[in-house]
């Protein structure tokens, strides 16, 4: 029958302490916690008896007290101003796919632009007592607004700047752009364009460089690359200045983009002035934003940075430099990938 009665309240339940799983066990307390720690002499039997018991009544060690016990907290601080997540996210998964098997834990705050906020996370972790510092941006060539150069905790930079004499990892940006250019020279392409973002970015001048450099390995001329913005509509807006006034015969047959948001509006305008892609115009990105690629029509070849990897490598680099071993300062850049979908189309028949 339905009763009337109101319901209990929701309350948290006490946790499962030390003395407990003892009292279950059969053990002392000084057993017990030496069992869990994996100290003291016992047999194996009663040592997995005592751990099997306090998993089955869901015990929690003390984390403040183990962190007292081995003088480290097993936390590290990811500290970014990519306020959308686009590098930052990936490379955060990276970092604690690293560090999840060694216990450690990895939380992100975010300093926007802002020096005192980003003074004031930092202070945040040094009173958490974590063990290192991850630095992240949203680009390479610039710090974020905030020292972390006289810290007394290991600080590895990622996609960032770092400061000098510290470790830093960014990912090949020239090596992927040879990337890109060598897949068109694989299908036939001999007229490849590049559209890019800014001037002011360190990366734009690194892609270009290293698409002049291909083509001339290959005794192709190269044309100034077409820089605007990293948008869409700059892309749109670059077909024009390339396809608008020369003879067919002139036009790109690729174009190799800054980023996959360019390289959608190329499509795009391409396909709106009946220019067939991949048939009369291969199109490359660069980032490989899943979210854009993929649902570009047709799916977008790009270039990814493994920004995963990126982060994994500087997990790694940190919890090397936590547990005392030292590492050699400077910038380290780790290969791109190319991603192969159908913006390109296959070699010529």
């Amino acid at each position: 029958m339905p009763s009337n009665a109101e319901p209990a309240p929701v309350s948290a339940k006490p946790p499962v302490t030390l003395r407990e799983v003892a009292a279950a066990a059969g053990v002392s307390v000084a057993t017990a916690s030496k069992a869990l720690n994996g100290q003291g002499r016992m047999t194996a039997e009663t040592r997995e008896r005592i751990r099997e018991t306090a998993r089955l009544l869901g015990f929690r060690p003390n984390s403040l007290a183990q962190s007292l016990l081995r003088k480290r907290s097993f936390t590290v601080g990811l500290l970014t101003n990519d306020t959308y997540g686009r590098f930052s996210l990936p490379l955060m998964a990276g970092v604690s796919d690293a560090l999840v098997d060694k216990g450690v834990s990895v939380f992100l705050c975010n300093v926007e632009d802002d020096q005192r906020l980003g003074q004031l996370h930092v202070e945040a972790m040094l009173d958490k007592r974590v063990d290192g510092i991850v630095a992240t941006g949203k680009r390479i060539d610039r710090h974020l607004p905030v020292d972390l150069s006289n810290l007394r905790i290991p600080v590895v930079y990622a996609f960032t700047q770092p400061d000098p004499g510290a470790v830093g990892l960014v990912s090949d940006d020239a090596g992927g752009a040879r990337l890109a250019v060598e897949h068109f020279l694989r299908l036939g392409r001999r007229r490849i364009a590049h559209v890019s973002g800014p001037a002011s970015f360190a990366v734009v001048h690194a892609r270009a460089q290293a698409w002049r450099d291909v083509l001339k390995e290959n005794g192709l001329a190269a044309s100034e690359p077409l820089l605007g913005a990293w948008s869409e509509a700059w892309g749109h807006d670059a077909v024009e200045k390339l396809f608008g006034r020369a003879g067919r015969e002139e036009w790109p047959d690729a174009v190799f983009c800054g980023n996959d948001q360019i390289a959608r509006g190329v499509i795009d305008a391409l396909r709106e002035r009946g220019i067939r892609v991949p048939e009369d115009v291969g199109v490359i990105g660069f980032d490989n934003w899943e979210i854009v690629a993929e649902a570009t029509r047709p799916p977008l070849t790009s270039v990814d940075m493994n920004l995963s990897t990126l982060g994994r490598e500087a997990g790694l680099a940190l919890l090397s430099l936590v547990d005392g071993q030292p590492a050699a300062p400077g910038i380290r850049k780790l290969p791109c990938r190319l991603v192969v979908r159908q913006s390109c189309g296959g070699p010529p028949e």
